[in-house]
Parts: structure tokens; C-alpha cells; sequence
């Protein structure tokens, strides 16, 4: 049974803290460095569901996309939901670990498992952190340039979205020309609309993210054909999860640690019902 210390240097090992973005907040929350631990829940978002989430499944450590504290704190107090989250951990002695920006930028990362779970094949990433494709470094950074199988339209695309990316309210939203040809996709997951013109650059029929807002999207229609696929921030970097968790998998069978991996199927995207107008497109 490793302790807490040793499976966090795993983990930084999979997603070096040093990869992170400079404003992003990532590694250890909370958690004794010498507690053993035997169950570990990864998630999406590290919020009171999945606190509570860890408690029933006899967790030791939450390993979460999203940082609790991403713009600091000067308390933790349990009055206020964030506080709320640290006391409920460490009450019951689970510690929380964030893999963020340096988990978007690994090889594999957030969007090779995302390309996975739509079916496409990672061609190069999209902000490659070297030009030389032949270094490690230049085999990770932020993006995925993709290619489909087969050409597929914009829509027949997005519809391979909505079925294979977990639901949501928000479902998936397009923009663009439905009938295009899609040929190559560029995927990012998480927010993506600050990557608009590396996208073009690239040359992809299709770019699928997160979190499009409405001028830069008007502006980017404008401005080329690219489609544009929009799903929620969570559904796109929920498959991460099970990458994560299959990578300390890995790493716990030929360490002989005996973890048990789990991945939390609690949908945490904040939006919970959706109404069209009457008479409104779908």
C-alpha cells in the first residue's frame, strides 16, 4: 500500500507541475504526505458532490482536472462552499490532487482523450511546446490536430459528438456550414476560443472545444469556413478521467501498489436543464 507522497510523485511524473500555465494553480491541496492510500476518485470538478462521492466509496484521494483554488484564497472557512469542500476532506481524510493545464499540455493529455473518445487520430498537437515532432516536448502542448477515417459533413460530425461525448444540458452546438466537408478536426478541451487562429493556421475543416462565446464565434464565421462544434467544458474533458485513471492503473500493477482506480460518472457541468423558444432551430 503506497503512501500518499509516493502516488503524487507518480502523478507528477505523468503531468509535470511545471507544464502548468503561470496563472494556474495546480498539485496538492490538502492531504498528509504519509497517509496510506488504497482508493482514488478522479473528476472533473473538485465540488462537495464528490467529496461526498469519495467518503462513499472509501476514497483516500480526489484527483481532479480543475483546480479548488485557481485564484487563491485567503480562508477556509467552511462557511463559504469552498471551505466547505476542504473541511469535508480532510475530516475524512482524503486528500485532493490537481492536474490541470499540465495534464492539457501531456502526451497523452485532456485532448488525446478527448480525440479518443470521438474516434479520431491524433495527428500533432496543436501549440506543440518544440517544432521538433521527433522530442517529447514536441509531442505535447495544448490542442490536437486530428483526422477522421472517412470525410463525414459538419453536421454527420457533430452528431458523432452528441452521441459519443457524455450528455449534458447544453448538448452540442454548431456553427458553420452543415453541409461542409470535414476532413480534419482540431479538438481542445476545456475553453478554447483564444486558439481561433492557430485552428485556421492549421488548416482543419472543424474545430471542437468549449465555453464559445458569441463575437468571437461571429468573428471566426466571418472570418473563415472552419466549423465550429461547441460542446460543454465538462463533457469534453471528462474522458480525460478515464485516461488519467488507467494511467495509475498502470502504474500501480507494476509497482504492486493494489490501488483501487475509480472514475466519478457525476455529472458536475453547472448547467442542468435547457429550453428552446418555441419554434427555435435544435
Amino acid at each position: 500500500m503506497p503512501q500518499l507522497s509516493e502516488v503524487i510523485a507518480a502523478l507528477d511524473a505523468l503531468w509535470p507541475p511545471e507544464w502548468a500555465e503561470q496563472w494556474d494553480a495546480v498539485g496538492t491541496v490538502c492531504g498528509d504526505p504519509e497517509a496510506d492510500v488504497r482508493r482514488v476518485l478522479f473528476a472533473v470538478d473538485p465540488v462537495q458532490e464528490i467529496a461526498e462521492e469519495a467518503i462513499g466509496l472509501g476514497a483516500q484521494l480526489i484527483v481532479s482536472h480543475h483546480p479548488l483554488y485557481l485564484r487563491g484564497t485567503t480562508t477556509v472557512a467552511a462557511g463559504h462552499f469552498k471551505g466547505r469542500v476542504v473541511h469535508t476532506l480532510i475530516k475524512n481524510d482524503i486528500a485532493l490532487h490537481v492536474a490541470h493545464t499540465n495534464a492539457d499540455k501531456a502526451d497523452p493529455g485532456v485532448s488525446d482523450a478527448l480525440a479518443g473518445a470521438l474516434g479520431l487520430r491524433v495527428v500533432r498537437p496543436l501549440l506543440p511546446e518544440s517544432p521538433d515532432p521527433a522530442t517529447p516536448e514536441g509531442r505535447r502542448g495544448l490542442g490536437r490536430v486530428c483526422e477522421l477515417d472517412h470525410p463525414v459533413t459538419l453536421a454527420e460530425f457533430a452528431a458523432r459528438a452528441a452521441k459519443l461525448l457524455p450528455a449534458t444540458a447544453q448538448g452540442i452546438r454548431l456553427a458553420g456550414d452543415p453541409d461542409a466537408m470535414v476532413r480534419t478536426v482540431v479538438v481542445s478541451g476545456g475553453s478554447g476560443d483564444s486558439l481561433f487562429g492557430a485552428v485556421r493556421a492549421s488548416g482543419a475543416d472543424a474545430f471542437l472545444t468549449a465555453d464559445l462565446r458569441h463575437h468571437p464565434v461571429s468573428e471566426a464565421t466571418q472570418h473563415s469556413p472552419l466549423g465550429l462544434v461547441d460542446a460543454a467544458h465538462w463533457a469534453t474533458e471528462w474522458p480525460w478521467c478515464e485516461l488519467a485513471a488507467a494511467q495509475l492503473d498502470e502504474i500501480s500493477d507494476r509497482r504492486g501498489w493494489d490501488l483501487r482506480v475509480h472514475v466519478s460518472r457525476t455529472v458536475t457541468d453547472p448547467w442542468s436543464s435547457r429550453f428552446s423558444s418555441p419554434g427555435a432551430p435544435n
